[in-house]
């Protein structure tokens, strides 16, 4: 970081937070761009208002896999081939580097690494996008604006995790829960989705005959229409493949356990089977 506007190229002027000195003042940090000293490129430094010294950050030179080494009278900062990249001298109580002394022959670069508030805030930006894509983005300068920055996993996101689980699947049975055509019927109703269809309807009702998989779809305006509807259906689809449905099996919603259904299931000898409380099979 710096105090000096006039070493920044490309200035941008934006808050980032504050920082503390031994003091115990803060003193708010208003923006950053590249500098540039020769054959020596550091990227993201922060501009400090008031600021006297230029400072430089032993952990930012660790994280972008850099090695540091203070002896007594000395300081290196070296790459991961041993090679010097920036070599300083201790003073009274510090340690001073010179950007135009600097020993490496080739160009280099510096990065900071980003906060863990500014690289959570672009995972979100970018549809939680891996990190290393992200650091990827970033060499290729595909994204305007992306803080020119390291960017870190610190931490698990909860709801991505999440969304990574899966569920262990049931055992296959041995033995098949219907031998024939409406022995067995699974009927489900989804909703009420946010959108509604052209005639105002916002539920699915599902329902599977087990034995062939096939499945028919009703959509309902009001959850208080399933009784009907399905009484209607089961009338009509026995009477139609002239076969009689045996079980049918939901879920406990009130949709499906209520007076109406109940009173039609006894009257045509349908069994009623329904899964446990508070389980999503």
């Amino acid at each position: 970081m710096t105090g000096n506007l006039k070493l920044l190229c490309n200035f941008f002027k934006k808050f980032l937070g504050t920082v503390c000195f031994g003091n115990d003042q803060f003193t708010p940090i208003l923006g950053y761009e590249d500098l540039v000293q020769g054959n020596v490129t550091i990227n993201g430094v922060y501009y400090v208002e008031g600021l006297n010294h230029n400072i430089f950050s032993v952990g930012q030179f660790c994280d972008a896999d850099l090695e540091v080494a203070f002896k007594k009278s000395t300081c290196f900062v070296k790459d991961l081939q041993g090679n010097d990249l920036l070599t300083g001298n201790h003073g009274s109580d510090l340690y001073t580097i010179s950007l135009q002394e600097s020993t490496s022959s080739t160009p280099f670069c510096l990065m900071a690494k980003a906060t863990p508030t500014q690289a959570w805030l672009w995972y979100r930006r970018i549809s939680h996008l891996n990190f290393d894509y992200i650091n990827l983005l970033l060499k290729k300068d595909i994204v305007i604006g992306l803080l020119k920055m390291k960017y870190l996993k610190d931490q698990l996101y909860s709801s991505c995790e999440l969304s990574k689980a899966k569920r262990s699947s049931f055992k296959s049975k041995a033995v098949l829960s219907s031998k024939g055509r409406l022995n067995l019927l699974h009927i489900d109703l989804c909703g009420p989705m946010r959108v509604a269809s052209i005639n105002g309807k916002k539920y699915i009702l599902v329902i599977v005959n087990d034995y062939s998989r096939y499945t028919w779809t009703l959509f309902l305006r009001s959850k208080d229409e399933t009784p009907e509807v399905l009484k209607e259906f089961l009338t009509m689809i026995q009477r139609n493949l002239q076969a009689s449905v045996i079980t049918v099996h939901t879920d406990r919603g009130t949709e499906f356990l209520n007076k109406t259904l109940n009173a039609f299931f006894k009257e045509e000898g349908i069994k009623h089977q329904t899964s446990t409380a508070r389980t999503p099979q």
